[in-house]
């Protein structure tokens, strides 16, 4: 374990900041979420707790922040993904490549689905004000970069809906994400029942249907 004295510039705040972000990250990426202590995390980082606490509100403010990079890592990667979706295809067809291709994205970050499952339930109930409004800021802006690359794949919807669709891909990711990690008593369950057994949600499958869905919907009502 590092053992760091007292940051006295900008520059070593900004170390011990980053300290605290690497070691929440490799953190998630042995453990869930629900598992990330404030106290493991500040073991890790080299810093007392109230030590963290002097840089980040809480366990959340920390992890609201690994959110934000996270969502812009995936948005990077999603661009280049993107330029599969056959530009010459019919409309419903394109809809459909980019529902296949979010969902199959989304599924290879776990963390960031983790994450996003966490946001609204846990991580964005234990942080001050200032540090709510700049998450949501950033959470815009984000959303506003999906929406973007939807358009550009899915002109025919417009902004406003290709606005929805991407907001509503990030929520319902967050919303079947748990629902796609069964517990070990679930997965007993399901084996010792074939019947429950339908019951087993797959994200990428589940995810790829429900944008479908959405996205045929919203093309409808945009051609009436």
């Amino acid at each position: 374990m590092t053992t760091f004295q007292r940051a006295r510039s900008e520059a070593q705040r900004e170390i011990r900041r980053r300290a605290i972000l690497d070691a929440a990250a490799g953190m998630l990426a042995e453990m869930p979420v629900a598992q990330v202590s404030l106290n493991e995390l500040s073991r890790r980082a080299g810093l007392a707790k109230s030590n963290v606490l002097r840089y980040f509100d809480s366990r959340e403010a920390v992890l609201l922040e690994l959110l934000n990079s996270a969502w812009q890592e995936w948005l990077l990667q999603l661009e280049q993904t993107l330029v599969a979706v056959d530009a010459g295809a019919p409309t419903a067809e394109r809809g459909d490549q980019l529902a296949a291709a979010l969902a199959t994205s989304l599924a290879s970050r776990p963390v960031l689905c983790d994450l996003l499952s966490a946001q609204a339930a846990v991580l964005e109930r234990n942080v001050s004000p200032q540090v709510a409004a700049a998450f949501k800021r950033a959470a815009m802006a984000n959303v506003a970069a999906l929406s973007r690359l939807v358009l550009g794949c899915v002109g025919e919807l417009g902004e406003h809906d290709s606005f929805r669709l991407a907001g509503a891909a990030v929520m319902v990711a967050g919303a079947v994400w748990p629902n796609a990690q069964p517990s070990a008593a679930m997965l007993a369950a399901y084996q010792a029942d074939p019947e429950l057994a339908s019951m087993r949600l797959d994200f990428t499958a589940t995810l790829r249907e429900v944008l479908e869905v959405l996205m045929s919907g919203l093309l409808a009502r945009s051609s009436r």
